[in-house]
């Protein structure tokens, strides 16, 4: 983001959108401008230079509420010029009116006439390629490719003295999705590719592949390349089975809801940084976390707030027992059972504010 955007932020933070390509729902970090709104990922616990897309708010139209998303009822759609439909989902009702009355009077001083120019940058991945992999289920992509008969050969590269084992080129894997008919051209295989790596299920390791991720633009992250080397993440298989850290009860989510946000939270086991939907209930005092990337209404997990210590974490360094590349905000609360959470808010206003409301429970 340039210095002259920097200047004209109107609004900034943490929506879910649904994707085009494959429509599932991601954690984006928004900053809305007076004729853009951008998002970012957030790569660990930090966020992401690499814009991942921007949609031109010149003629769009904004519905909210938008209620025809079962389990969703926090969604706002905005409709561009160019007729492509965007689905963000906000942490709340205030969160949810808030950017959409921001966004469509944004939208309305671009009609009168008093937003400036468009600046025309990189669009939307999906409106740039005009692509139709729509409903791709990625684990059943992956699942195919991993075949012992039919997936994609295994082979060993060295690159500058470095030995890498089961892996496969970028081209290798264009060549198997075209072949296998789950895209119809390279361009639409490397989109699919770059989704599968997008999701985890596959990861760079080498030189080309690492680097190109980190500096390319919004549609060069797959490299269809022989030097491009790529792997299966190990821990693929286990996605989409996560079970909650405790067993919840219905009392547990019968007090009244106090506080809502996005916030990050590092995994107790693989110690990654994961967007989370947080919600603190009080009588009884309890904190849950959601995935906002799943349809699902159950928490991922909670725990009673009774006999909790909470404290703010200082943001010069890295705190011990924090793992990765952090933005800072940081707090932690121990459970009664010396369970220690970290957590990251994306604002020093927002850790604060959490803290103060999880002490008023304790």
């Amino acid at each position: 983001m340039d210095a002259a955007q920097k200047k004209t932020i109107i609004r900034e933070g943490f929506l879910v959108k649904r994707g085009h390509l494959v429509q599932n729902w991601k954690a984006r970090w928004f900053v809305l401008t007076p004729d853009q709104l951008l998002y970012y990922k957030y790569d660990g616990g930090r966020r992401d230079s690499c814009q991942r897309g921007r949609i031109q708010l010149e003629d769009c139209e904004v519905t909210c509420p938008f209620l025809e998303l079962e389990n969703r009822p926090l969604v706002f759609k905005l409709r561009t010029k160019s007729s492509v439909e965007h689905f963000l989902d906000a942490c709340s009702r205030e969160k949810r009116d808030a950017w959409a009355a921001d966004i469509a009077a944004a939208a309305e001083k671009l009609r009168a006439g008093d937003g400036g120019k468009t600046t025309h940058g990189q669009a939307d991945p999906a409106e740039s390629l005009g692509l139709k992999l729509v409903n791709v289920n990625l684990s059943q992509v992956v699942d195919s490719m991993y075949d012992v008969h039919s997936g994609i050969r295994f082979t060993n590269h060295v690159e500058q003295g470095k030995t890498y084992s089961n892996c496969f080129s970028g081209s290798a894997v264009v060549d198997w999705l075209v072949f296998a008919e789950l895209a119809l051209t390279r361009v639409e295989a490397v989109t699919l590719a770059s989704a599968l790596m997008e999701e985890g299920f596959v990861r760079p390791v080498g030189l080309r592949s690492v680097e190109a991720l980190r500096t390319a633009g919004l549609t060069q992250q797959f490299v269809d390349d022989s030097t491009a080397l790529y792997s299966f993440a190990e821990s693929f298989k286990k996605r989409g089975s996560v079970k909650a850290e405790t067993s919840l009860s219905a009392v547990e989510l019968s007090g009244k809801v106090v506080r809502r946000g996005y916030l990050l939270k590092q995994g107790h086991k693989r110690k990654n940084w994961k967007v989370r939907l947080f919600v603190l209930r009080s009588e009884p005092a309890y904190l849950h976390y959601y995935d906002p990337s799943r349809d699902d209404v159950s928490p991922a997990g909670g725990f009673s707030l009774r006999g909790c210590l909470v404290s703010a974490l200082d943001d010069n360094g890295v705190p011990s027992g924090v793992k990765g590349n952090i933005q800072g905000n940081l707090f932690k609360i121990i459970t009664q059972a010396d369970t220690h959470y970290f957590i990251q808010a994306p604002t020093h206003e927002e850790k604060m504010g959490w803290i103060d409301a999880i002490r008023e429970q304790i």
